[in-house]
């Protein structure tokens, strides 16, 4: 049902409505898309947002009465997502959109319904939920593989200007940004692949097991320590008297253990700690890629400032775009990320350039 209007529409207004309709119209698209990669609860889920967005798109469609001859551009932000949607449809796509929903034009618009401006609130909800998973699911190698381009970029990049600052020759800046690389590659995997493992196998330890209740028919139906299994779990006293009972007397009965339905933990840590190998080698690779870029200039034979100066356009584009993808991921605005990464990363450079700086005119 259509809010009660305050005026007559004016041509601003039109326009605007004809802006709505293209922004509802594609996002369907997108939702649409996404769900063609998806099976199961997501891809229903996908799809009921794409029925929800052409909902809206003919409100728009109502109110302009019909299809208008010309129709605006759509957005970038939303040109972006159905590209990205139709090839990938990735957890990036999922995240872009989460940032779209949380704008929503709606509130402050007059000739939204109630009904509509509470869809676009939902929505965000829903793709945050949706995008969440994706995080869960890749948060462990996507967390090693950051921090491991990152660290690749810029501490290569500061070892290769502090050195090169202090006068030595290209060639000994080229054989030390190659030695940082491998030895922080290793150190980078080993070191992934040591926490991964320790924290995986503190979590297992954690976890409960049912040697308990493999023993069931040996104990006595009224006075067991199975119960004690269960109050240890933070079950009552009295419940857990009465499982124990129902495990003894199933087990007695020769019962599968699996029709008891014994208590459990499946526990979602190790899916967010990821893989120890994944990660160790998401680490060493990803190192060696960012580490490589600031030594890139010396290995095709640039020397001096003409060296320094291409290595700090590389080592800036990919800060920036490390950065803005940590920011897609993390809903976070991609600009502000990608700016804090470049900033972090040429204060270390420019830390060491001037220790080495100083150093040559110590030796000198």
């Amino acid at each position: 049902m259509t809010a009660p209007l305050a005026a007559e529409p004016t041509a601003a207004d039109r326009r605007r409505w004809a802006r709505y309709l293209v922004e509802e119209r594609a996002e369907g698209r997108v939702y649409q898309r996404l769900a063609a990669t998806r099976e199961g609860e997501e891809r229903d889920i996908l799809l009921s947002l794409a029925e929800a967005e052409r909902r809206h798109e003919k409100h728009w469609l109502d109110l302009l009465g019909g299809e208008p001859s010309r129709l605006p551009r759509v957005g970038l932000r939303t040109r972006l997502l159905g590209w990205m949607a139709g090839r990938f449809g990735s957890i990036f796509v999922l995240a872009l959109a989460q940032s779209a929903e949380a704008r929503s034009p709606y509130d402050a618009e007059q000739y939204a319904t109630p009904a509509m401006r509470a869809d676009e609130k939902v929505h965000y909800e829903v793709v945050r939920g949706l995008a969440a998973r994706g995080r869960r699911r890749l948060s462990g190698s996507f967390r090693a593989a950051v921090f491991g381009a990152n660290d690749g970029l810029v501490s290569n990049l500061a070892l290769v200007l502090g050195i090169g600052a202090t006068g030595v020759s290209s060639g000994f800046v080229l054989f030390s940004g190659i030695a940082g690389l491998l030895a922080g590659a290793l150190s980078m995997g080993a070191g992934e692949f040591v926490s991964v493992r320790s924290q995986r196998e503190l979590l297992a330890a954690t976890e409960a097991n049912e040697d308990a209740a493999a023993s069931a028919h040996d104990l006595d139906i009224d006075e067991n320590e199975l119960a004690l299994v269960y109050r240890a779990r933070g079950v009552g006293p009295e419940e857990a008297l009465a499982r124990a009972r129902r495990i003894v007397a199933a087990a007695q009965e020769g019962v599968r253990r699996s029709a008891t339905g014994p208590v459990r933990t499946h526990s979602v840590e190790h899916e967010i700690v990821g893989s120890d190998w994944t990660a160790a080698i998401s680490s060493f690779l990803l190192f060696a890629s960012g580490a490589i870029i600031p030594v890139l200039p010396w290995i095709f034979g640039l020397q001096g400032a003409a060296a320094v100066i291409v290595a700090l356009v590389l080592v800036g584009i990919a800060l920036l775009t490390t950065g803005a993808m940590v920011g897609i991921l993390s809903g976070g605005p991609p600009l502000r990320r990608a700016l804090r990464q470049l900033a972090i990363g040429f204060g270390a450079a420019a830390i060491t350039y001037l220790l080495g700086l100083l150093f040559g005119v110590g030796v000198a």
